[in-house]
């Protein structure tokens, strides 16, 4: 669950340099907690679920310029067997090609692992019976599992671990305005446990991970000041940094892309934002950057638009033209940008199909091919009329020029 923020917050953020993007809430999902036996459509051949992966799906986990087109699927979507079918039937009949499956959210692990310490922090929520067997249930449909993972936003983790939590000046546990504590994004112990995360997961199957909340908390006026142990003098944007290029040269090693969920006015805002997020940094220190450019969660005015919300086409259109020209200034071509669409609704007008092919028009136009739609309860059916049924390159080369904005 990826919070909302307050228009007073979106407001002052916009002058602080804070992001925006963030993901809407997740409702209440009752599901069963079951392993996925396979879906019913055979749109794509079907592989063996040893590794001997199709052609089409060892280029979607190995080539940098693959189109990865994608569904977010929460943890409880990902326990059950009648959800997962309907998405993987969504991927075999439509231009959908991958499913980022939370494997660890900030309530702890969503799989049982026999590490020893991701056990400690693996939380008491129901968990995936069989994480290996879900993989290759998509791996088999030519699909790329894809592992989420919120990293710094960890309660399960700062419980278990109180010496390594962001604290008060008197030394206590730091709380953000929902009780919640926060692990410390300097905390060398903290990046060793999402390491082995990410490894097992990949061992099990999956193709790429995905981390996210690669960020520190909101520094709220209204809260007690962060205090970070084991900072020894670094900025916020050099700990992210440091971390994401520790992981990726820990996950390189097992030949699968690392990538990184950001907020989405990194790609129009000069510098690092409050919560420790730049976008230069962040590109440069793994494979692909997710901006989460959200049209609802932009101020109105934003790039001159009244109403963001209701000018999808020309929010992500600006917001993604502006991060291919500062990624090709660092030298970095191809699809390193690959933008979370909102494929939910947050005020008016409401969204549907119409307003998802908008947002795809939109990276297109600014030059990239790939995308992931978020719906916090992981339910698209209002949506797949806009999915095309087959996956056919749509980014025009050179992209559109974008609308002039200052930084």
């Amino acid at each position: 669950m990826r919070f909302h923020l307050s228009l007073a917050f979106i407001l002052s953020a916009c002058a602080a340099g804070t992001d925006t993007g963030g993901r809407a809430g997740l409702g209440a999902d009752s599901v069963a907690a079951s392993v996925v036996g396979g879906g019913q459509a055979q749109a794509r051949p079907a592989t063996p679920a040893t590794g001997n992966f199709s052609a089409e799906l060892t280029r979607l986990r190995t080539d940098p310029n693959a189109p990865i087109r994608g569904l977010y699927v929460n943890r409880f979507a990902a326990q059950s067997t009648k959800k997962m079918k309907k998405l993987i039937g969504f991927a075999d009949s439509t231009e959908i090609n991958a499913l980022v499956i939370d494997i660890k959210d900030e309530f702890g692990l969503n799989f049982n692992s026999s590490d020893p310490l991701l056990q400690k922090n693996g939380g008491t929520q129901t968990k995936i019976a069989n994480l290996k067997a879900l993989a290759d249930t998509i791996n088999a449909h030519g699909i790329l599992p894809v592992a989420r993972i919120v990293v710094f936003k960890d309660s399960v983790a700062a419980r278990m671990n109180p010496r390594s939590t962001i604290r008060k000046a008197d030394g206590s546990p730091w709380r953000d305005h929902k009780g919640l504590m926060w692990v410390n994004p300097y905390s060398n112990a903290v990046w060793e446990y999402n390491f082995r995360v990410a490894e097992e997961a990949v061992k099990m199957g999956f193709g790429e991970v995905q981390f996210d909340y690669i960020r520190f908390p909101e520094p709220y006026r209204s809260l007690p000041a962060q205090v970070f142990p084991e900072s020894n003098g670094r900025s916020k944007a050099e700990a992210l940094g440091e971390f994401l290029t520790a992981a990726k040269k820990r996950i390189d090693k097992l030949g699968v892309r690392t990538t990184a969920d950001i907020f989405g006015l990194t790609t129009t805002v000069g510098g690092a934002l409050e919560v420790g997020q730049k976008f230069e940094p962040l590109l440069q220190s793994v494979d692909v950057v997710l901006p989460m450019v959200y049209p609802s969660h932009y101020p109105r005015g934003s790039f001159g638009i009244a109403r963001p919300n209701a000018d999808p086409y020309n929010i992500i259109h600006i917001a993604i033209s502006r991060a291919r020209e500062r990624a090709e200034k660092t030298g970095l071509k191809g699809e390193r940008v690959r933008p979370w669409l909102q494929a939910f609704s947050l005020g008016q007008p409401k969204y549907g199909a119409a307003e998802i092919e908008a947002q795809k028009k939109a990276v297109y136009d600014a030059g990239y091919e790939g995308w992931v739609m978020w719906h916090p309860g992981s339910t698209y059916d209002i949506f797949v009329p806009a999915l095309e049924k087959t996956l056919e390159p749509r980014a025009k080369k050179p992209p559109v020029p974008a609308r002039k904005i200052s930084e």
